[in-house]
């Protein structure tokens, strides 16, 4: 029988010991060694956080080659897929090649197709070869191997898109889900990177809650996007400015909600140096989620402290409740988002 490892994955934390796999430096991702409390998964493609992406693609010129020689190396190193920038990972979908017998009795056997739905930060991963690049989805297929955890949350692939559609929709599982939980009725929501997978998704979820009597608001920096956006009906009103810039965000977002502060914004940009784009229009007792993983909690922190916003800020945790069935739901629900996930993330 095969050993029973730590619920969370501590047996496999190499350096520095007492701290959980997501905070290692190095984790063992051995796959030869099997624990009675482990999933293991032939890995098909890893869907890269899109501010790690983002950085590996500045950092190496966006050359393919060298993004794929960065990624193996730091998997070589650590032994998952932990951007040393943004601390940040992403989700792999996989086949399930071995079920400890402690789980034998999950909804799960072996060749099921599933997504996980926690960070590769803290997921042992082997890569053999990369096989493809697509800089333009973040997503990398590869010949390798993933851990699961006894504690680790997935999905299994459903039957009604292509895995590739779900792998997209699932990689920011997290945001509509709270887009759906955090607002009320009638509430004013302002959404910063409206333009992309999270935003889009965020926008759908925020308009049924808030109503008739609501105003969701993106906020996108390139002209370009705006009568798009529009035409997807996931915004009441789409602004420009670049969230970089707080004044110029503020200015733009009172303009369009009638010179109110918001009830709610949500930070969805993969750069750095937006935290005070979404804070700065939100009223005092408003809350501030930040679902992007290139924020820095320090200057969000700092920065309202700063401007004398009492304001509740969230951070970006990617798992709600049922967020993986509500995020594939909008995607059956909306047409025209599923086709757009359909041209631009598949």
């Amino acid at each position: 029988m095969a050993m029973k490892g730590n619920k969370y994955g501590t047996h496999r934390v190499i350096e520095p010991k007492g701290v959980l796999t997501q905070a290692a430096y190095r984790i063992d991702n051995d796959m030869d060694k099997r624990y009675s409390n482990e999933i293991i998964c032939d890995v098909l493609s890893l869907n890269i956080d899109s501010a790690s992406f983002t950085q590996i693609e500045e950092a190496c010129g966006g050359d393919e080659k060298k993004i794929g020689e960065m990624i193996m190396g730091i998997v070589a190193q650590r032994g998952k897929q932990q951007n040393p920038v943004t601390g940040s990972g992403g989700m792999f979908i996989g086949k399930v090649a071995y079920i400890g017998e402690d789980l034998a009795d999950r909804d799960l056997k072996v060749g099921d197709k599933i997504a996980s739905l926690v960070s590769l930060s803290l997921t042992p991963l082997k890569i053999e070869k990369i096989l493809a690049i697509h800089k333009s989805i973040d997503r990398v297929d590869i010949v390798g191997q993933a851990v699961l955890f006894e504690s680790g949350i997935y999905a299994k692939l459903p039957d009604d898109m292509s895995e590739p559609l779900a792998l997209a929709a699932l990689d920011v599982a997290g945001a509509p889900a709270q887009a759906r939980k955090l607002p009320k009725e009638g509430d004013s929501v302002l959404i910063l990177g409206a333009n992309g997978k999270s935003g889009v998704l965020c926008g759908y979820e925020a308009m049924k809650k808030v109503g008739k009597n609501g105003n969701v608001v993106g906020v996108v920096r390139n002209p370009k996007q705006v009568d798009a956006l529009m035409e997807l009906g996931v915004y009441h009103k789409v602004i420009v400015a670049s969230a970089t810039n707080p004044v110029e965000v503020l200015e733009a977002a009172l303009d369009a909600n009638d010179g109110k502060e918001y009830d709610l914004s949500i930070s969805c940009v993969n750069v750095e140096s937006c935290e005070m784009s979404a804070i700065l229009p939100v009223r005092d007792d408003g809350t501030v989620y930040f679902f992007s993983m290139a924020t820095s909690f320090t200057k969000a922190a700092l920065g309202a402290e700063g401007v004398g916003k009492d304001v509740n800020m969230i951070v970006g945790n990617g798992y709600t409740k049922d967020h993986a069935e509500i995020t594939l739901n909008v995607l059956r629900e909306n047409e025209k988002l599923r086709n757009l996930f359909d041209q631009k993330y598949v």
